[in-house]
């Protein structure tokens, strides 16, 4: 009998692999960093291969050291950084560039250029999503004009295109597909048809012949490869990073809300069962489908989340592993009036500024390095706060809780600033894994490994909750210095 689901989540910095049973508790993981890639400023690449190969590696890992074969899983399920651009050759298999991730903001001038040909409006009211160069579509065009030949081999029906997703079940089992979610990230999917939309596609000049087929979030795909694992076992689950994160968190209800503390930081919140629509500049998207039907979220990100903490550690060196970040930031008792704004690839919702730049703002000679620690931990905090505002604009009801995940949701410091800042109790899960757990839940709903949602959410546990310490007055004057801070980082480059 099968006792596990794999889950395969690939991350913006790395590739891990998770083995849940049936309680939704884990059974074993393994974890790989790859490569980042900066060629110019404002460019971030991966190896598609090395996306590959690190995932590849810790499925085996996690499977070797707890000596689970093939025969042991029920299904693998998929989980992935979103909007990164993959394009590969059919018949090879091979990349025919790098993939060009979703911090990247090469194509931001293709952007204004749209913008000011009126085309912004057009755009979200079919894809729910802000012009900017942070999806898919204007990656993809990029790449088929820089490439030599990729066009002429894309119109001949030679190439794919895909997100993460795409390239790593090609991978395992040969099939070109994504699932709603996914593709409703890529700027080239109408959230209302659940279709590839052909004006969008002539806009951007993208052969259909390069997509994907969009599939169920949760469905039979068809088996990995045997060479891969020791025998076929089903894909039957996929979900970008933050609508699995969600799923996992059982945010099933509309108006909860889940945030995860990853490379960036993803606040998305329930929106029923049709497309919400924002007026505070955040993204509708598709969250999962299930059973043939589709649950839409709302959703705010914030692309320098715990990468703010990497850099403190690669960039500037003050740390050395990242979880030393909480100590340091602690080592003061306040942020000495210095506010780090962590833009160094522009700011994402609510503001949607691809040429803002970082900013450390209120240094005296008395700053010193645990002024700085704690200035990037709380901005982390801060730059959620602002998307929890729009959404509660947005739809006009408070919110409860907001349901914490990620790496970094286990600084208690980070978590009790939220807390404070926000305004509404922040929880943390005791499985805190939660976009490797929606990839499972997904995957094993599709195969009868659980038998409902409801079983799913039964499961959820709360780990600890995290409780407003501080009043109104001083939360505002908080956000206030805060929000000057963002003045000065704006339009820069």
């Amino acid at each position: 009998m099968s006792q596990y689901i794999l889950a395969l989540d690939q991350g913006t910095t790395s590739s891990r692999a998770i083995l849940f049973d049936r309680d939704g508790r884990i059974h074993g993981s393994a974890q790989q960093e790859y490569p980042q890639h900066f060629p110019q400023p404002g460019w971030v690449e991966h190896d598609p291969r090395d996306i590959w190969n690190s995932q590849l590696a810790v499925a085996r890992e996690v499977l070797r050291a707890h000596r689970v074969g093939s025969f042991h899983l029920a299904a693998i399920g998929i989980a992935n950084q979103r909007e990164t651009t993959v394009v590969w050759d059919r018949h090879s298999g091979e990349p025919i560039a790098p993939a060009i991730v979703w911090q990247d903001r090469r194509t931001a001038e293709a952007c204004d250029h749209l913008r000011e040909a009126g085309w912004a409006e057009r755009i979200q009211a079919k894809t729910g999503l802000e012009l900017d160069a942070y999806f898919s579509a204007s990656k993809l065009a990029w790449l088929l004009e820089h490439v030599p030949g990729a066009r002429a081999r894309a119109e001949r029906g030679e190439l794919a295109f895909g997100t993460v997703d795409s390239w790593l079940v090609f991978k395992l089992c040969g099939r070109h597909v994504t699932d709603a979610s996914n593709a409703s990230r890529t700027m080239l999917f109408n959230i209302h048809t659940m279709q590839w939309d052909a004006g969008l596609l002539e806009l951007f000049s993208i052969p259909e012949a390069m997509l994907p087929e969009v599939v169920a979030s949760s469905g039979d795909i068809g088996p990995a490869s045997s060479e891969w694992f020791g025998g076929p076992v089903p894909i039957a689950g996929i979900a970008g990073d933050q609508q699995a994160a969600t799923f996992g968190q059982a945010c099933h209800k509309p108006g909860m809300v889940k945030n995860t503390y990853g490379t960036g930081c993803f606040m998305l919140m329930h929106a029923g069962r049709s497309p919400a629509v924002s007026h505070n500049r955040l993204l509708s998207t598709v969250g999962w489908t299930v059973d043939g039907r589709t649950d839409y979220l709302i959703e705010g990100s914030v692309f320098m989340g715990g990468a703010t903490v990497q850099w403190l550690r690669d960039g500037l060196g003050i740390i050395r592993e990242s979880h030393e970040v909480e100590a340091l930031a602690a080592s003061v008792p306040d942020n000495g009036g210095v506010f780090l704004v962590p833009a160094f690839a522009g700011l994402g919702a609510p503001h949607w500024d691809p040429y803002a730049r970082g900013a450390l703002v209120g240094m005296t000679r008395g700053t010193h390095r645990g002024h700085i620690a704690r200035a990037a931990v709380e901005a982390i905090a801060y730059q959620s706060a602002e998307l929890l505002d729009a959404m509660c604009r947005d739809t006009g009801c408070p919110v409860a809780e907001v349901r914490a995940d990620g790496g970094a949701a286990r600084n208690d410091m980070l978590m009790q600033f939220q807390a404070d800042v926000l305004g509404v109790p922040v929880v943390r899960p005791q499985v805190t894994e939660t976009t490797a757990l929606g990839a499972a839940y997904l995957a094993g709903l599709a195969v009868g490994f659980w038998e409902s949602q409801e079983e799913i959410a039964a499961q959820w546990r709360a780990e600890r909750v995290f409780e407003p310490a501080i009043g109104d007055e001083q939360r505002r004057a908080l956000m206030g210095r805060w929000n000057e801070a963002v003045v000065r980082s704006k339009g820069w480059a």
